[in-house]
């Protein structure tokens, strides 16, 4: 089946929720994002004695944004190991009337692609990768919670 006719299909079942269904698609995939991003461990590090004074992990996880239209490159200099700031900052971008709109979630930092080439022994099979096997999943989950 082709990507035209799945959209087609998503359209016909979504019906007047199709602003409820996108919003939800694009919350939940900022969520597994940011979920699946590692945070730095010095313990798993090759060489942990190699550790910044006053290193604290979460730097890559806090910078995961949402943007609609166009990718915007900005770094946030903070840490979130919980990732809770990183996903409150996605709720509060996403509008309410999401469809019909190109939604971006994107990581600016420049070790990002490292990390998705599995860099990291906490995500060796990316986060981006394994989200996007989950896309179906995530938009079936939403038209069910219409029911």
């Amino acid at each position: 089946m082709s990507f035209a006719l799945d959209i087609q299909k998503f359209a016909k079942k979504a019906g007047d929720n199709a602003d409820k269904v996108v919003r939800k698609v694009v919350l939940d995939i900022g969520r597994s994002l940011v979920e699946k991003t590692p945070v730095g461990n010095p313990d798993l590090w090759q060489n942990p004695d190699n550790k910044p004074e006053g290193y604290v992990g979460g730097h890559a996880r806090a910078n995961w944004s949402h943007s609609i239209g166009a990718l915007v490159n900005q770094e946030f200099d903070v840490v979130d190991a919980t990732g809770n700031a990183s996903i409150d900052r996605i709720v509060g971008s996403v509008p309410v009337k999401a469809a019909g709109k190109v939604h971006y979630i994107q990581n600016s930092l420049p070790y990002m692609q490292a990390l998705e080439d599995g860099h990291s022994t906490q995500a060796p099979a990316g986060m981006v990768a394994i989200t996007q096997t989950e896309f179906q999943d995530y938009i079936q989950k939403a038209l069910g919670e219409l029911k």
